[in-house]
């Protein structure tokens, strides 16, 4: 399942990650490389459910995760855009590392050990 505006692929193939997850990483993914720019007008949820062969519920529950993010806002009944490129996603992530290291700091980790957590985390998440 593809749409041609926004350029989403949908893979039902076995192993694949869930229709919505594929959904939220693709527009992600084209919000932080400019291919949909900041204030770029997102179909209706209605709208790119039809196009893409989905259930409404799945591309509500991509932009309200998307939205949560910060990648995307509503603006009512005018509609849901791309939100201006990465400082509220660069803020969460700036909170959450944070977070992270004063978790790992109560847990008696010292700064190498809790160095190491956070790359195989993030290898494991990015593939790498």
């Amino acid at each position: 399942m593809t749409s041609t505006n926004l350029k989403i692929d949908i893979s039902g193939a076995p192993g694949s990650a869930a229709p919505y997850e594929q959904l939220r990483a693709q527009i992600a993914e084209q919000a932080r490389s400019g291919a949909l720019p900041a204030g770029f007008k997102l179909p209706t949820v209605r709208g790119l459910a039809e196009e893409l062969g989905l259930a409404a519920n799945t591309v509500a529950k991509a932009y309200r995760a998307l939205e949560a993010d910060g990648v995307i806002e509503t603006r009512g009944r005018n509609g849901t855009f791309v939100a201006a490129a990465g400082d509220a996603a660069a803020r969460e992530a700036a909170g959450a590392a944070q977070a992270y290291a004063e978790r790992a700091h109560r847990l008696g980790l010292v700064f190498d050990e809790a160095l190491a957590a956070a790359h195989a985390a993030l290898r494991s998440r990015y593939g790498q």
